[in-house]
């Protein structure tokens, strides 16, 4: 400022002043053209990123719409939201997957099941027809039951497609958990020992369980089905148990059926409750259940609020199934 020539104080405080001013707006113009430089190019990047992952997104959904249900998305890195997003759309590809597998299953299941009876009468019929057979008492009973095995298949697949379908109109009210297990026993003792089975009532059975919320006939219906189910694979000798009983969670109340009888196999336990799912395809179609009566007990529990498990030791070691039900709080 000097050699300036500014030798006057407020004129070397006005060029200095003036010079900071200049510098700062060279400064900031340099400064806001590298960010913008840099931005322009942090987006062309994330835009190319997130482009791509989108497209990748895109038709692996096309693929899936048109049925390829192994289509899967990887991880895009670009965040928790877009890894969610592909692990979404992954639970949702597999599932559709699992769902096309059963849908088909259950085709070839509902197939089969119609095919035995319908091939049967049938051949009864055109027997008769062709002077073969005479149309006998004999004859007579074996087309009632094959007619009767598929009135049974009707109404369990209508009656399990009401009850995950939400259609079920439950007249919910207390019932005493008691009388849950006295009535089922009372309904299949006869049947039981028939067969050279035990049906025991646990005597503290209901001990500490107060009543539930539920339609008696509707629970009674899930009860009736897994003893049923319990003495189709009970050998004569064995006993099949009923108890209830308080669990941890004061809400709720499960009811038991345990059994003696053949038990399940680890990799079986899972699919117990699908429709048709047989662990011993042989053995249960000759033992005439439908094939669906653990699904519909299924789809009834859930119907109440509830669940139903299975559990078993392994082959050989029997068979317990759980039914928990909510509780009506009977304290003050």
């Amino acid at each position: 400022m000097v050699r300036a020539g500014l030798q006057d104080h407020d004129s070397a405080v006005l060029h200095a002043e003036r010079a900071f001013r200049d510098a700062s707006a060279v400064s900031l113009a340099l400064a806001l053209g590298a960010a913008a430089i840099t931005s322009a190019a942090v987006s062309v990047v994330l835009a190319g990123r997130i482009g791509r992952s989108l497209a990748t997104v895109s038709k692996a959904a096309a693929r899936l719409g048109a049925g390829e249900y192994e289509s899967r998305v990887p991880a895009a890195g670009l965040g928790a939201e877009f890894d969610d997003l592909a692990d979404s759309f992954n639970t949702m590809a597999a599932r559709l997957r699992d769902a096309d597998r059963l849908r088909a299953r259950l085709l070839a299941d509902v197939a089969h099941e119609v095919r035995t009876p319908v091939a049967t009468i049938a051949g009864y019929l055109e027997a008769v027809q062709d002077g073969a057979q005479p149309m006998d008492e004999a004859t007579m009973t074996v087309l009632a039951d094959q007619a009767a095995r598929l009135t049974r298949l009707a109404q369990d697949l209508a009656a399990v497609t009401r009850a995950e379908a939400g259609d079920l109109v439950l007249n919910v009210e207390p019932v005493p958990t008691r009388d849950l297990l006295e009535q089922t026993a009372a309904a299949w003792r006869d049947r039981a020992a028939a067969a050279g089975v035990h049906l025991a009532l646990d005597p503290d059975a209901g001990s500490g369980a107060g009543p539930v919320a539920v339609d008696r006939h509707r629970i009674a219906q899930v009860m009736d089905n897994l003893v049923a189910n319990a003495l189709r694979h009970t050998a004569a000798g064995g006993t099949i148990t009923l108890r209830a009983r308080a669990v941890d969670d004061p809400s709720r109340v499960a009811l038991a059926v345990r059994d003696t009888g053949k038990g399940i196999a680890p990799e079986h336990l899972p699919h117990v409750f699908e429709r048709f799912y047989r662990a011993d395809t042989a053995r249960d179609r000759a033992s005439g259940g439908s094939g669906i009566g653990l699904a519909i007990c299924k789809a009834l529990t859930e119907a109440h609020g509830g669940t139903i498990t299975a559990a078993s030791a392994g082959v050989g070691a029997g068979a317990t199934f759980v039914v928990t039900l909510p509780a009506i709080n009977s304290g003050p």
